[in-house]
């Protein structure tokens, strides 16, 4: 059984059965998500066969893009090339390698930046690579071991990254030098930013805005920037994985897309790091943690989709008089999903009414509601199945 650094059996990832289909059907697998979600030790259990590359490596990368002939030449049967966005040069070889010879499986390719690799396998590998998004753990992920955070105070504090569960680490300590290095390789790389701090600022802001509607103009003018850059720093957050974008439903698909998105980040330890949460006792009081919260269910619910290889299928509801549903998650043609995520420990009557205003006006859709909150309650109400924080899971399966 394949172990970590502190001799512990693997976390096995809910992506691996998807992974393993795409590698049946395609020459190349390209497995793509935020640095450190576990993307090489998921290549590695893959396909442990297989040679493996980091194009991180400086002298690794110099062959690739000095001399990529013979850099795949010692990978015939194939290789997990990780971070390969490192070495554009190597996509248009790679599509001569894989139309040579169209055995399946053969390539792994991972990378952390979203908008470096899809720009280069459109150009070169289409129709030869599949995509796979891989997170951070699901909760359930961890469940399935015995080594999850125990209470919601302890998981909103230290997020999911593998790493935090892999090894003995403070995750504040962690959180900063992921923060400092995504900062310093992956920022300055892609943008070209020489003031890093009026970043960092942009990323804190965003921090903020959790689970709220995004005003593009007021990030940018709160960050001292224009709107044009504040949307140009949004897409790299995007393209990197720390963070994504909830649509509001709409029929009118066209609608969805021009209508104000809510902000959320891939890991809710991340977000909390960046609104200056430096120790779990801070968690409780602290003015965010709802927001934290409905980051973190958030999460799950994007994970449940992406890590069996489906496209996102995660909006919220909300019309001009604020009545709201978190989240609302399509899973058949006019059937619905609809959460509700509430921090609190004890279940309110008010928790509600979101769910029962959107389930007596759209009368043509099939609402299926859910009451998710911070307490231990479990029950089967008339107006909702309600399940707490650690029971997340029975909604995920059916997703």
């Amino acid at each position: 059984m394949a172990m970590n650094g502190k001799n512990q059996p693997l976390i096995p990832r809910l992506a691996a059965a998807a992974a393993r289909e795409r590698l049946e059907g395609f020459p190349i697998l390209t497995i793509t998500g935020p640095r450190q979600s576990g993307k090489t030790t998921l290549s590695r259990q893959l396909a442990p066969e297989l040679p493996y590359f980091s194009l991180e490596n400086p002298d690794t990368r110099a062959f690739a893009t000095q001399d990529p002939r013979g850099f795949l030449r010692q990978a015939a049967d194939g290789a997990i090339l990780d971070e390969v966005q490192r070495a554009p040069e190597l996509f248009s070889y790679l599509q001569e390698v894989v139309d040579a010879d169209r055995r399946m499986g053969r390539f792994i390719l991972t990378g952390s930046s979203q908008f470096e690799l899809i720009e280069s396998i459109t150009q070169s590998l289409a129709g030869r690579a599949a995509m796979l998004t891989l997170l951070p753990f699901s909760l359930a992920e961890l469940q399935a071991v015995g080594r999850a955070p125990t209470s919601v105070d302890e998981l909103l504090f230290s997020g999911l990254f593998p790493q935090v569960y892999d090894r003995p680490v403070d995750p504040t300590i962690w959180l900063q030098d992921y923060i400092s290095t995504y900062l310093e390789r992956d920022v300055r790389r892609i943008l070209n930013i020489q003031d890093l701090a009026t970043f960092q600022r942009f990323v804190q802001l965003c921090a903020g805005r959790i689970g709220q509607l995004l005003n593009v103009s007021s990030l940018a003018a709160d960050t001292g920037i224009t709107r044009i850059t504040a949307e140009s720093w949004l897409s790299v957050l995007q393209a990197s994985h720390l963070v994504f974008l909830v649509r509001p439903w709409f029929t009118n698909v066209s609608k969805r897309l021009i209508k104000t998105p809510k902000l959320y980040f891939c890991d809710p330890g991340l977000a909390a790091w960046l609104l200056g949460v430096r120790d779990i006792s801070h968690i409780r009081a602290h003015p965010q943690r709802g927001f934290l919260f409905e980051n973190w269910a958030m999460t799950e619910l994007l994970k449940a989709q992406t890590h069996r290889g489906r496209k996102p299928s995660l909006h919220f509801l909300r019309d001009k008089e604020g009545h709201e549903v978190d989240a609302l998650i399509e899973t058949a043609p006019n059937t619905f999903h609809a959460v509700e995520i509430k921090s609190g420990e004890t279940i309110a009557s008010d928790f509600f009414h979101g769910l029962d205003f959107w389930r007596a006006k759209l009368t043509g859709q099939s609402l299926i509601p859910w009451l998710i909150h911070g307490g231990t309650a479990r029950q089967e109400r008339e107006k909702a199945a309600v399940l707490p924080w650690n029971g997340l899971g029975e909604l995920v399966a059916r997703l």
